[in-house]
């Protein structure tokens, strides 16, 4: 019952704003923590090792993203900022991809990312799935917003860097099982998402990937990632402009994930291999 008071809701509240420009812009904060032990095979990595991984990764894992939204589109960037002093290296880990733009346009169902990994530029294109929400019942205020709260079961991110050596080594462990054992191993690699939507802001849109609910989504709670909404400014005085990215190599999101994946393997294989040398 609550659900259909919740899409009532938001159906009142996208009328009220259909004849009139809609457009902002949400400052997003996302924190991501790391088990550090998936970097390393039977312990062998040192507690310096670890801490100096994690030193290095703090830029990456903590970041402020500005989303630019209309009624239909919108891009998805990192808020630039200067290094930290002593920080040595700026990124640090992170700056191994360059901050991009994630755009998406839920109408005609088209995402594109420019990023940029080793120097080099990638656009990635990828058609857009409407996502199969769960509506919940539980309700809780976000700044001046009241939230619902949805759910959404997907893929884990093959990029999900958090993971990126258990993942590595459960696939490895994959290969040596009987094909019939892949639907098992499919469930394995499956991530439930939490998210927090407000049908006062009448826009099926949000971080990110993250879109498909009946109002602008403020929070999204995936794995070791947080994504929190700082503050919104709805149709401000100067008109926004959201505009495609055009630049980089075109390629589809499942060629981008074989190149990554295939680079950060022998980076962390040549890690190891500096380890063992000062054994």
């Amino acid at each position: 019952m609550k659900s259909l008071f919740t899409f009532a809701l938001a159906l009142v509240t996208i009328t009220t704003f259909a004849q009139k420009e809609f457009q902002g812009k949400a400052t997003y904060m996302s924190k991501t923590t790391m088990d550090m032990s998936r970097f390393s095979r039977n312990g062998q990595m040192s507690e310096a090792q670890k801490n100096q991984i994690a030193a290095r990764m703090k830029s990456f894992l903590e970041k402020t993203f500005i989303l630019t939204f209309d009624k239909t589109s919108s891009t998805y960037k990192e808020e630039e900022k200067l290094a930290a002093p002593g920080a040595g290296g700026g990124r640090g880990w992170g700056g191994l991809t360059g901050g991009g733009t994630k755009y998406k346009n839920t109408k005609n169902l088209v995402a594109l990312e420019s990023t940029e990994f080793f120097g080099k530029k990638f656009l990635i294109t990828d058609t857009m799935e409407v996502p199969k929400w769960e509506l919940g019942t539980e309700t809780k205020q976000i700044g001046n917003y009241i939230c619902y709260n949805a759910t959404l079961t997907k893929d884990v991110d093959p990029l999900d860097f958090s993971n990126f050596g258990r993942r590595r080594n459960n696939n490895k462990e994959d290969e040596k099982k009987d094909s019939t054992n892949t639907a098992n191993t499919e469930e394995v690699n499956k991530i439930t998402i939490t998210a927090w939507y407000t049908p006062q802001l009448p826009v099926s849109n949000g971080p990110g990937e993250y879109w498909g609910l009946p109002g602008l989504i403020l929070e999204v709670n995936e794995g070791r990632t947080t994504i929190l909404c700082t503050e919104i400014v709805i149709n401000p005085e100067d008109k926004i402009e959201i505009e495609q990215p055009t630049k980089g190599e075109e390629v589809s999101r499942e060629e981008y994930v074989e190149i990554i994946t295939k680079k950060m393997e022998e980076m962390r294989e040549r890690f190891r291999g500096r380890g063992r040398g000062r054994n």
